[in-house]
């Protein structure tokens, strides 16, 4: 039986500029499709938040990139709480899938991982081969 699922990842850049906020979330929706064997077909939708502090580019161009053309996407801002991590990209990602949600593997990378250190023991990561995926999956989208 099919289910809708929820994925959630969190990443942060380090300046607000649109190329951080595409690359850093383009690695973020990589890993997530990645390590859960997401086919972008059987994506629902998505939503995307940033922080308050980044608005150089709506994170979601960053799955366009990545070919979800035809997946919902929305942006919008998280609540301004004192004191919580800056410059922080989220997303939610609402997956058709026969998976049990125990089995989802929610991502959090850079320093998105105090968000939720629990869930944040990915194997490690070969950033160069996550950039030649992405670049390959971009290319098959142009």
């Amino acid at each position: 039986m099919t289910y809708c699922r929820g994925v959630r990842g969190a990443t942060t850049v380090a300046e607000n500029t649109r190329e951080e906020i595409l690359t850093a979330t383009r690695q973020l929706v990589a890993l997530m499709v990645r390590r859960n064997g997401i086919d972008r077909r059987d994506v629902a939708s998505a939503i995307f938040t940033t922080t308050p502090d980044l608005d150089a580019e709506f994170p979601a161009l960053a799955a366009r990139q990545l070919g979800w053309l035809d997946v919902p996407l929305l942006c919008g801002h998280e609540m301004a709480i004192p004191g919580s991590l800056p410059r922080c990209i989220r997303v939610l990602v609402h997956w058709n899938t026969d998976r049990p949600q125990s089995e989802i593997q929610h991502i959090y990378i850079r320093d998105a991982v105090r968000l939720r250190p629990d869930l944040s023991k990915l194997p490690p990561v070969n950033w160069e081969e996550l950039e030649a995926w992405i670049s390959e999956q971009m290319h098959e989208h142009e």
